[in-house]
């Protein structure tokens, strides 16, 4: 699929790049970070983070009116070595890595209960992921959880998100110096779920952090994941892979804060479109602070509509206050179905719709296959299949 080709009605790629910016990234938020949801007006669409999310399907979640009273499981299947904890509100470990940036989430962090922490001690390394399987069965919920890694250690976290809840909730990775850790957040949710979340990774010293998020169900899913780093050295992967149906809204709005020198960032998220009404929105950022000398980013978004009446939105935003970087760069596309590649396949003997659904296939591979494991990959490519066989 060639960059910039075949744009649809109704779908918009912009980008931006601003150098040596007197303003940063956190200026287009409506008020600053903040833990108090007090701190926060009340969305109206109009404000930058909020003028793509239809607020009227948020069930409450932005102006207050949601009442904690749904029912939601959080269990946790670790390794021996890992410790799970069950901690109250005001435990010194919540809220590290990163400060609610807007209504919802600050609603969340003022209104959960309890909250789970998964801690992977110094110098551990896990052969076996650790599982954390998130259920809701209707109504509101609050959550919070944190995952921290000590110096050195290894880790793989699977977050599964099934079943119906309306949930707001902030998530927390921790990675201590030189530590390792992959997660991959799966956001499989019933139709009439709504699912709004930060995810707030602090990298530490030449530690590496990579993230594939994984969205399918949902009424409407609003995915915020957020990266600042610790010290020098540190990696930054985010990958992320949706598949967007008849009337669903996701979200995924990201900011790469590179904060502290000699640091890298790759974010590469792809998506799928079909059915009237279907909208993807992906708003990447990236900030290369003036202290950020050697950095090296890249971010890119890719979109494949397969059928009309879908509608994309992709900005992705550079901000370069140093001239002294490694590099940095961004790319957005938008298109539909390559016909050279369904003309090759054709004329090998394959059916159209075989054809079109191993291209789509083939669209999401490398990005599944960042996984690295096997059974939740082939539960993926299961999905991807499911979703279409009712469009192609």
């Amino acid at each position: 699929m060639a960059e910039a080709q075949n744009i649809p009605a109704g779908s918009t790629t912009a980008g931006s790049i601003a150098v040596a910016a007197e303003s940063t990234v956190a200026t287009r938020m409506s008020a600053p970070p903040s833990f108090d949801v007090a701190d926060f007006p009340v969305p109206h669409g109009r404000e930058e983070e909020w003028r793509f999310t239809p607020l009227d399907r948020l069930r409450g979640l932005h102006d207050g009116t949601a009442e904690a009273g749904g029912v939601l499981t959080v269990e946790v299947t670790a390794p021996e070595g890992v410790t799970v904890e069950t901690v109250d509100r005001g435990d010194a470990r919540l809220g590290r890595a990163g400060t609610p940036v807007d209504r919802v989430t600050a609603q969340a962090y003022t209104s959960f209960e309890k909250a789970s922490v998964v801690s992977v001690p110094k110098e551990t390394v896990l052969d076996e992921p650790i599982r954390i399987a998130v259920h809701g069965e209707g109504g509101t919920a609050f959550g919070h959880q944190v995952v921290e890694l000590g110096a050195f250690a290894e880790a793989v976290v699977v977050i599964d998100h099934t079943g119906d809840a309306v949930l707001a909730a902030n998530v927390d990775y921790v990675l201590g110096d030189g530590a390792k850790l992959t997660v991959v957040s799966v956001q499989d949710w019933d139709d009439k779920a709504v699912h709004v979340a930060q995810h707030n990774a602090l990298v530490g010293r030449d530690a590496s952090f990579k993230s594939v998020t994984v969205t399918f169900g949902g009424d409407l899913v609003r995915i915020h994941p957020r990266v600042q780093y610790a010290g020098p050295g540190g990696e930054a992967e985010l990958f992320g892979l949706y598949f967007t149906d008849q009337g669903q809204h996701q979200e995924h709005r990201l900011l790469v804060d590179h904060n502290a020198p000699h640091c890298r960032s790759n974010v590469a998220f792809k998506g799928a479109l079909q059915g009237q009404d279907a909208h993807a929105v992906w708003i990447g950022d990236v900030l290369i602070r003036v202290m950020a000398e050697g950095t090296d980013t890249y971010e890119l978004n890719r979109n494949l509509v397969l059928t009309d009446g879908a509608r994309v939105d992709s900005v992705p935003n550079l901000e370069i206050e140093t001239g002294e970087i490694v590099g940095a760069g961004h790319a957005s596309a938008t298109g539909r179905f390559d016909d050279e590649q369904l003309f090759y396949l054709q004329s090998r003997g394959i059916p159209a719709g075989e054809a079109r659904r191993l291209v789509v296939r083939g669209f999401f591979a490398e990005l599944v296959q960042q996984i690295g494991l096997p059974d939740v990959e082939e539960r993926l490519i299961a999905k991807i299949d499911a979703e279409l066989e009712t469009s192609v």
